[in-house]
């Protein structure tokens, strides 16, 4: 049989999705993960940002905070804080051995387009509506939060949209370290030389990532304030009477 073939087969065998080790408690694992490295991410640098972004400041230290974030790569700094003391690869509650590492790791990873999205779209907040805002008595805190915050949010969402793509395709690196999560089904399946199985694991992947993509991407235009254009055609002008 075809490694395609052992993929289906894989996929559409019921035994192998029951279970405690099958793959929609991986799955499901994963999202929990995921989930709250995200939560951690945005806990932590989404503050940070939009207020240096109102302020309009710092800006130098966000961006260069987001690239050096960019060019730690996840399964070092994973690495690093598993053979440390602490975290190291305690179990930590339903976030299995090396949880809390774990969990560090794919926030750390997750920071970057928070951090960049959010502080680039309060600094984007066209200065004549600050400029209107200040001129109706608004003042810092009220033009932040009545102003500034729901124009930039499309653009924050759209941060948080891609942190969270990211962490959940990065979170297999959990097995690695024998954490949960589909990259289990992955690692175990190429160990094996069972490739079908670790091409399954590699699909649900890519479709739950597909599909967190797109639920993301409804919030997203659903947050836009701003109406979107209807009018995709120009309007047809109406003919001018004939000369008399």
């Amino acid at each position: 049989m075809s490694v395609f073939g052992d993929t289906w087969e894989y996929l559409t065998t019921l035994a192998n999705w029951r279970g405690d080790e099958g793959m929609l408690a991986l799955l499901l694992q994963q999202l929990l993960l995921s989930v709250t490295a995200l939560g951690i991410a945005v806990a932590i640098g989404l503050p940070i940002a939009l207020w240096l972004g109102h302020l309009g400041r710092g800006g130098f230290l966000a961006i260069n905070i987001s690239n050096v974030g960019r060019a730690i790569p996840t399964f070092a700094l994973l690495g690093l804080l598993v053979t440390a003391d602490w975290p190291g690869v305690d179990t930590f509650g339903p976030y299995g051995r090396a949880g809390l590492a774990t969990l560090l790791a794919l926030a750390a990873f997750a920071l970057p387009p928070i951090i960049t999205n959010a502080y680039i779209a309060m600094r984007e907040v066209p200065a004549d509506v600050k400029e209107a805002a200040d001129g109706m008595g608004m003042h810092g805190t009220q033009k932040f939060w009545r102003v500034e915050l729901p124009l930039a949010l499309p653009l924050v969402v759209a941060g948080v949209r891609l942190a969270l793509v990211q962490v959940w395709a990065t979170a297999t690196i959990a097995a690695l370290v024998a954490g949960p999560g589909l990259g289990r089904v992955i690692t175990d399946g190429f160990y094996n030389s069972y490739y079908g199985k670790g091409i399954a694991g590699a699909v649900v992947v890519a479709l739950v990532a597909l599909a967190l993509e797109l639920g993301a991407a409804g919030i997203q235009r659903a947050v836009n304030p701003l109406p979107r254009s209807t009018t995709g055609r120009k309007a047809e002008a109406a003919p001018e009477p004939a000369a008399k």
